[in-house]
């Protein structure tokens, strides 16, 4: 090992979570989050936690506490993107996480960035479960060699690092925002008292396929199931990757998974390539008029549609149900005049405009931050050598 080297284990402590018997409701909705597989994206932490009790933490469960790192180490997503979870406050935590707490807290940052820099090298060490899952060994994960350079080092290439991740939280509080004040502004316009008319009337469902594979040697912008559980941004792969046929879309489409409908996959396509396509896992609807985009997407943005999906499933587990897409087309749409349409597509337009324009500025964000830092973190690019300011003024322009 080299003399900037250490093991990851020489420098953190790894514990691992558990899961209070469910049977047991004294466990479960009090106010500790608790972190599964479900509730953690690539970089964070979602919208699905679930909240355990002190009785449910003390019977099963541990405390990830504050300025700790989360890793997810088994689950089938583990296949898409490593989830590596910075903690701003304390959290409980599943059997399939592990909690990494650096000996020296001065070195927490540096070793959540140095990690985070290293999903691809452990993706490539995966283990499969019998049941088909990912899964990380955990003795390999702390035997892995760290870069380590002096203290100084360490808090600059920190110093350099934090910057990406607050701009990309920055971008992502904001969408949230965006897309709340149209779901509010939607819900304030049309009531339950708005007529109705079947989504069949007004939005047509396409199947136009595609085979990518034949087109060897071009790039395709790939809309796919485990794009948007990872960070919601489509892939650009070679188009001979993309080994099953795909559904053709353009920027007038929306995008619903009819898989497990239970978790909304709500996507409005931003292509930027002629050669585009989403999974067949997602149901494709066409606005019959387009300019009406935003209230289609707003309405279908429902709880009620949501409800809709679920009562129409097939399949007896969990995991594998499927919406029938054509039944999806008896669903009662808000149909008020064209008047109030194009009045809330005035108000909603822009805010989705300027939404998709933060999406893309993250995209650009990441691209940067998933070369620079590998290069940071294995001392390849000096840090001494990169001028933060400017770098600092190019992330305010994401």
């Amino acid at each position: 090992m080299g003399c900037n080297e250490v093991f990851l284990g020489d420098v953190v402590d790894l514990t691992s979570g558990g899961t209070p018997s469910k049977r047991n409701p004294e466990y479960w909705g009090g106010d500790i989050p608790w972190v599964s597989a479900k509730s953690m994206d690539a970089d964070q932490l979602n919208g699905s936690l679930q909240y355990i009790t002190e009785a449910g933490l003390h019977a099963g469960s541990k405390l990830a506490p504050s300025g700790s790192i989360l890793i997810l180490t088994r689950g089938s997503g583990l296949f898409s993107r490593i989830p590596v979870i910075w903690m701003d406050s304390p959290a409980a935590f599943n059997q399939d996480v592990k909690c990494l707490v650096a000996k020296d807290p001065a070195d927490a940052r540096f070793i959540y960035h140095w990690l985070a820099s290293q999903r691809d090298k452990i993706s490539k060490q995966l283990d499969v479960t019998g049941i088909g899952a990912g899964k990380i060994n955990t003795d390999q994960l702390l035997a892995m060699r760290v870069f380590w350079p002096d203290r100084q080092t360490r808090c600059q290439i920190s110093a350099l690092a934090d910057p990406f991740e607050a701009k990309l939280v920055l971008n992502r509080q904001t969408n949230d925002y965006l897309l709340e004040l149209v779901r509010v502004e939607f819900d304030r316009r049309f009531g339950a008292e708005t007529p109705t008319t079947n989504l069949g009337n007004v939005m047509a469902i396409s199947t136009h396929s595609l085979k990518p594979s034949a087109c060897t040697g071009e790039i395709w912008e790939h809309y796919s199931i485990p794009a948007f559980d990872d960070n919601r941004r489509p892939v650009f792969e070679p188009a001979d990757n993309i080994k099953s046929n795909k559904y053709a879309i353009d920027n007038d489409c929306i995008l619903i998974s009819k898989l497990n409908p239970s978790i909304k996959r709500l996507w409005l396509p931003c292509c930027t390539l002629e050669r585009s396509v989403c999974s067949t896992e997602f149901i494709v609807y066409k606005p019959k008029r387009p300019e009406h985009k935003s209230f289609y997407y707003a309405a279908i943005d429902s709880p009620s549609f949501t409800d809709f999906l679920l009562a129409h499933v097939a399949g007896s587990t969990g995991s594998r149900q499927r919406t029938h897409p054509k039944a999806t087309l008896n669903y009662p749409m808000p149909n008020p005049s064209v008047e109030d349409i194009e009045g809330f597509c005035e108000f909603a337009d822009p805010i989705i405009a300027r939404w998709q324009l933060n999406e893309q500025g993250s995209a650009q964000l990441e691209r940067l931050r998933d070369v620079l830092l590998p290069k940071l973190m294995s001392g390849e690019i000096d840090v001494s050598r990169i001028n933060a300011t400017r770098l600092n003024n190019h992330l305010s322009d994401c």
